[in-house]
Order: C-alpha cells, then sequence, then structure tokens
C-alpha cells in the first residue's frame, strides 16, 4: 500500500511556478449522452439503495443521486423517483431496458463489491468474482446501451489491503486494475468509524488513500466516487461517526480528486433503519450544510485548473496536512485537511491573494510573501478562497 504523502503539490504543480496547470488527465465531469450531468456547477452526491419514498426528503438534503434499487427496477420505483426529479444508476433489468428514453436512470450498476469474497448459498464463502466476469458483464451492458455509464463499486480492500474479507485474494492488489476495467465510473467504500479492526477504526485517512489507490487503478482516465459513512452501522461496530467526522471523510475524498461521494445510510444498530439520517436530526442537519457547501464550490472542482506553485507543509510531519488549489474564472482556492489525528500548524505557498476567506468559518487570513498559515485539529479541514492582490 503506498504512503499518503504530506502535500499533494507535487501532483498540483504541473507548470512553471504561479502559473495556471491543466490537470492531465481529467476525469471530473465526463460526458454520456443519458447520464448525469455534465454541468460544471454541478456535482453527484448519492445515497445508496434507499427507498424511492424519501426521494424529496433527501433531495432537501441536497443529495441529487439514488444508486441502486431494492429489487428493482420496478415501474412503480422508477415512476416515484421521476416524480421526485430524482435520478437514478440502478441494474439493468428487463424494465430498465424498456426505459432507454427515459432521463431518470442515468447509468447502470455493475455487481456490488465484486472484489469481496463471495457468499455462497449453502453457507461459506467462496472466492470474489473474477475480473474477467465483470468485463465480461460490462461489455454485455454497454453492448445494450452504450449511452450510460456502468458503476462499479468496490469493498474496503481498494484502500485496506490487508482485508481479510477479501478471502483468497487478500493482498492481490493488482486485481484493481484489473476490475477498473468493468466499469465507467469507480466507487469503493470503507467506514473507519465503524471498523472494528484496530488497524483502520478511527483512521479516516483510508477514505483518501482509496481514492488515490483507485484513481490509480483506473489510469486517472475514470471518475472516482467515494461512500461516506453516516450511522452505526452494525452491531459490533465501536462507534457512530459525528458530523465533522463525515464532514472530513467528505472532503479529504474530494481533496485526493473524488469527482463524486455518496452516502451509506443504513444501520443496524440498535435496531434497522434503512434512512438512517432522515432520523437523526444533528446528522441531516451536517449532511445537509456539507452538501451544500459541495454544490456551492462544485465549478472549482470541477475545474480542471490547477494553481501551480501552490503547496503546504507541516509543522508536525506525523500530522501531514494535503491541499488541493483550483482555480476557476477569476477565483482560486485551496482545500485543505489533516491527514492524521492530532494537532498541527501549517503554512501554505500561494502565488496570489493579499489574504484568504476561511469558507464557513467567518475567519480571514493575511498572506505575507505568498505564505499564509492556519492551525488544523483532529482530521480538520479548511476551505480557502484567495482575497485581492498582494
Amino acid at each position: 500500500m503506498p504512503m499518503i504523502r504530506p502535500t499533494l503539490a507535487a501532483l498540483l504543480v504541473l507548470a512553471a511556478p504561479w502559473a495556471l496547470a491543466v490537470d492531465a488527465p481529467d476525469a471530473r465531469v465526463p460526458t454520456w449522452a443519458n447520464g448525469p450531468s455534465s454541468v460544471a456547477g454541478s456535482f453527484p452526491i448519492a445515497v445508496w439503495l434507499q427507498n424511492p419514498a424519501n426521494a424529496a426528503a433527501y433531495r432537501a438534503a441536497g443529495v441529487n443521486l439514488y444508486i441502486g434499487l431494492w429489487d428493482g427496477p420496478t415501474e412503480a420505483q422508477l415512476a416515484e423517483l421521476a416524480a421526485a426529479h430524482m435520478p437514478v444508476m440502478c441494474a439493468q433489468n428487463a424494465v430498465g431496458l424498456a426505459h432507454l428514453a427515459d432521463r431518470t436512470i442515468v447509468g447502470w450498476t455493475q455487481e456490488d463489491e465484486p472484489d469481496n469474497a463471495q457468499e455462497l448459498k449453502g453457507g461459506g464463502y467462496g472466492p470474489p468474482i473474477a475480473p474477467a466476469e465483470i468485463a465480461r458483464l460490462y461489455a454485455d451492458m454497454k453492448a445494450k446501451d452504450a449511452t450510460r455509464p456502468v458503476f462499479l463499486n468496490l469493498g474496503q480492500g481498494t484502500s485496506f489491503t490487508a482485508y481479510i474479507g477479501r478471502g483468497v485474494r487478500t493482498g492481490h492488489d493488482e486485481d484493481y486494475t484489473a476490475y477498473a476495467a468493468g466499469g465507467d465510473v469507480l466507487a469503493f467504500d470503507i467506514y473507519p468509524v465503524n471498523a472494528a479492526e484496530p488497524a483502520v477504526g478511527g483512521r479516516l485517512e483510508f477514505v483518501p488513500r482509496g481514492v488515490t489507490r483507485l484513481r490509480a487503478a483506473g489510469g486517472g482516465r475514470k471518475p472516482v466516487w467515494c461512500w461516506i459513512e453516516t450511522t452505526r452501522i452494525g452491531k459490533d461496530a465501536p462507534a457512530k461517526p459525528t458530523p465533522a467526522q463525515v464532514r472530513s471523510e467528505v472532503w479529504l475524498a474530494l481533496i485526493h480528486g473524488a469527482s463524486g461521494i455518496g452516502y451509506f445510510c443504513h444501520s443496524w444498530n440498535p435496531s434497522f433503519d434503512e434512512a438512517g439520517p432522515l432520523h437523526d436530526p444533528a446528522m441531516l442537519a451536517g449532511l445537509t450544510a456539507i452538501n451544500g457547501q459541495v454544490r456551492e464550490l462544485a465549478p472549482a472542482l470541477n475545474s480542471p485548473l490547477t494553481l501551480a506553485g501552490a503547496g503546504v507543509v507541516a509543522a508536525d510531519p506525523t500530522v501531514p496536512v494535503a491541499v488541493l488549489a483550483k482555480r476557476v474564472g477569476s477565483e482560486s482556492y485551496l482545500f485543505a485537511g489533516a491527514l492524521r489525528m492530532g494537532t498541527t500548524m501549517a503554512t501554505f505557498t500561494v502565488p496570489e491573494g493579499a489574504s484568504v476567506e476561511v469558507l464557513g468559518e467567518g475567519r480571514t487570513i493575511p498572506i505575507s510573501e505568498h505564505a499564509f498559515s492556519d492551525r488544523f485539529e483532529g482530521y480538520g479541514v479548511h476551505l480557502y478562497r484567495v482575497v485581492g492582490k498582494p
């Protein structure tokens, strides 16, 4: 497993200092005739396997995409989603194929987590689904409809290579490059706050680590989305994520190049609840705020332009800080987050501006000699907009 570097500056500086650079390759806003919106101001914010009856409530919280439908799609499910103006990526069954002209369907879903050991009907587990089979299913779906992307979600082995849930393929990282051929949009899930495994538990850095690894598996040519935990999922889960932890996971994923996010909303603790965040006022408020900020900053996140010469150095090397520097129109932004639990001061280098506005925090920090500093605590995230002339 590659180590996470303390800064993304080496990835961002693609031209001479103080110049604008174009991300290469750019897989942030791909276009399909009947796929998700490719408008620069849009950003995929999804929920997994939710009841269409809750689509309006999720939309009010800033969600703009359903992925997966239980035993669907059915005619009733598609009608309900259409009425709520909620697009969906779903299985390519007979009902779905009968709706090729329906713009409610914006993508097709592959087998979920094929990289994990597969449950056998008679009990126990067999090997993962072979990448060759996923590639075959992909080719079959594209032959039936090439106007929509195929969505492929992979398991936590994407990030945590020692995950024993992969069975006989545990540690075989080379599988992921092969799996990446089986989808147009790649995604993965790992839930560190819920993780009982000591190597992962509470370590939010496994989320951006998975984004980095999956982007590499796709050769940087395919968008990578990331699932984020929102509930105490299982009965053995040691903790429930807080809205602050969810915000950190979301932004650490985006800083590392995720071009879509999704929320896992199910909980079995203390009892089953399919739509946990809708019944948790604090989490619902947190998600609504996160989603609003992501939507507001979508033009910057989707911009192919990075601000070359921007970088960051953490005073405490055991608490590295990552930064994504973006330029859209006349505006420059720096999105930054700490990759470990702990506290550090971080010093940012910027090629322009007199100060930075810390978005959503009511603070302004002056820039002096192309640099400014800020404090990061406990996987903290700060979002900056560069203001004025130096």
